[in-house]
């Protein structure tokens, strides 16, 4: 039980309100693509019709790379770093660092995108600033990932912007634990019977209460994940460095020892990712190979937390002998709390530290702080309606973004499924999303009432939802359900009847609801036709 005066509640309801109001609109749309984005991975694979289920880490490498290297420019040469892309395929850049015009440290050179069998589907030289960007078969992930990170705004201001929303959702979260007189009988506080708003009310209190850990949590690693190479970097880097930023990346990420340029052939990779799944259960996320060709090669291989753990595991070998030197910690030389700290960051964010479990629970947290935030600020309005009619405009526009997003989302999915056979996916999937939401904003203009908006951005969306997986099998040409499971992908059938189930759940209460959103007869009429 939290005990405060009257005049520190009154202000803290205050601060919880407005803090709520002035960003909450958008906080909606980081929290809402935020809890999409948990399962871009999944969605990539569904949408894209993703079969191959071994990892190309689990299979020879060291040849492709051999093969690779020798059809690529010297001056590329001096780093590799690699990753799987598309349906388990691989991606290699093979380059060099420098600083651009405006004196930040970036990397150019030469990035190869291969297919599962190890065949080279495309090669494009150039700045990494200009090589990675949305693919064909990946625009559907790409988009709800980039929405969720900087809401489409260019950088650094996107980050920025979530980042300040990520401490405006701190706030809420701080205020509305005070305000709660009794924290632990609000948990399970439902009165029935009781009027909408008041039900509406208990519905906000309890699911708020529920999730004010992740709230916490999310805010606070969103946070940092906006600031930390926005503001902290260069920060550090001025005070520290001299505004060197290559250098401090160096001295808290870089591997110290004695420079030795002198050639050495490279170290079997094959060699080094067995062992690194061997040493860790997990095939590689990611490979970073320094000092390329050199004597003082090192190969650091990047891998999710092992199971029960919370901290993803870094391992360090010697590029030339491919023999392990140790394991690297997130930040630093050594082990160190504030390293652990940061390792933890990624995974408390993104929920993937115990596989499709986890991130099943960051999924429904995800969705109850989306309802949190729709009804705080739907009661902030309701309250004070009867004051203020000139608010009328604020109660469609929380109608419009709160249900013209999903709206949104669902068409971008469409969009993606129809144009990705003709390779048009990365521009269509934005602008579905475009126009469904300048459709939505007119619909919020011209319908007769805010009831009647949410019922046909509600019943558009269930309608959206049902048509996806006809979509993906038809139009997107994807696999069907005895494929799928067959090669081991039962996400794919496992996400198209949860679209199924989602949008015949809108469609049934939209019918539902439909005889309440209808005008009132004339009493006068009643009486003539009795």
């Amino acid at each position: 039980m939290i005990q405060l005066r009257k005049d520190q509640t009154k202000a803290m309801v205050a601060v919880h309100g407005w803090s709520g109001i002035l960003l909450g609109l958008l906080l909606y749309a980081v929290v809402l693509t935020g809890t999409a984005a948990v399962f871009a991975h999944e969605i990539g694979a569904w949408s894209a019709g993703h079969v191959a289920t071994k990892s190309s880490f689990a299979q020879p490498v060291d040849a492709t790379l051999r093969r690779l290297t020798a059809q690529t420019p010297r001056q590329y040469r001096e780093a590799v770093n690699i990753w799987e892309t598309g349906d388990h395929g691989l991606g290699v850049f093979f380059h060099r660092h420098e600083t651009g015009a405006d004196g930040v440290p970036t990397e150019a050179g030469v990035f190869y995108q291969l297919d599962h069998q190890g065949r080279v589907l495309n090669a494009t030289t150039g700045n990494i600033d200009d090589l990675f960007g949305p693919r064909n078969d990946d625009a559907l992930s790409t988009f709800l990932v980039d929405t969720h990170v900087r809401l489409h705004v260019p950088n650094p201001w996107g980050l920025v912007l979530t980042g300040i929303l990520g401490l405006a959702m701190l706030v809420a979260a701080i205020s509305g634990l005070l305000i709660h007189r009794h924290l632990f009988k609000d948990i399970f506080t439902l009165r029935r019977g009781a009027k909408p708003v008041l039900a509406t009310r208990d519905r906000h209190s309890v699911a708020g209460t529920w999730s004010l850990p992740f709230a916490f949590v999310l805010a606070f690693t969103g946070s940092f994940f906006s600031f930390y190479g926005t503001v902290g970097l260069p920060v550090v880097a001025t005070a520290a460095f001299g505004g060197d930023v290559e250098a401090l990346q160096h001295a808290v990420f870089g591997n110290p020892g004695t420079p030795d340029p002198r050639p050495a052939a490279s170290g079997n990779l094959d060699r080094i990712t067995s062992d690194a799944i061997r040493r860790t259960g997990e095939v590689p996320t990611f490979v970073a190979i320094e000092n390329f060709g050199r004597a003082d090669a090192t190969v650091t291989s990047y891998h999710n937390p092992r199971e029960g753990d919370l901290e993803p595991v870094a391992l360090l070998y010697n590029g030339a002998t491919a023999e392990f030197i140790r394991a690297k910690p997130q930040v630093g030389a050594g082990p160190s709390a504030g390293g652990t700290l940061v390792g933890i960051m990624g995974p408390l964010h993104f929920g993937n530290f115990a596989g499709l479990l986890s991130k099943a629970i960051w999924f429904g947290l995800g969705f109850a702080m989306c309802y949190v935030t729709y009804t705080g600020m739907r009661l902030w309005v309701v309250r004070r309606r009867e004051d203020a009619r000139s608010l009328a405009w604020l109660e469609r526009t929380l109608t419009v973004v709160a249900f013209g997003l999903p709206l949104g989302l669902v068409v971008a999915a469409a969009g993606f499924l129809v144009t990705m056979p003709q390779g048009g996916a990365v521009y269509w999937t934005t602008t579905a999303f475009l126009i469904a939401s300048a459709v939505a904003i007119i619909a919020g203009v011209v319908a007769r009432s805010n009831d009647a908006l949410t019922l046909m951005l509600k019943g558009a969306t269930g309608l959206v939802m049902l048509m996806l997986p006809l979509l993906r099998l038809v139009a997107a040409g994807g696999p069907g359900w005895t494929a799928a499971i067959a090669s081991g992908q039962a996400v794919i059938p496992a996400l198209d009847l949860a679209f199924g189930v989602a949008g015949g759940w809108l469609l049934r209460g939209c019918w539902q609801a439909r005889p309440l959103t209808l005008p009132e007869r004339p009493r006068r009429m009643e009486a003539v036709e009795a």
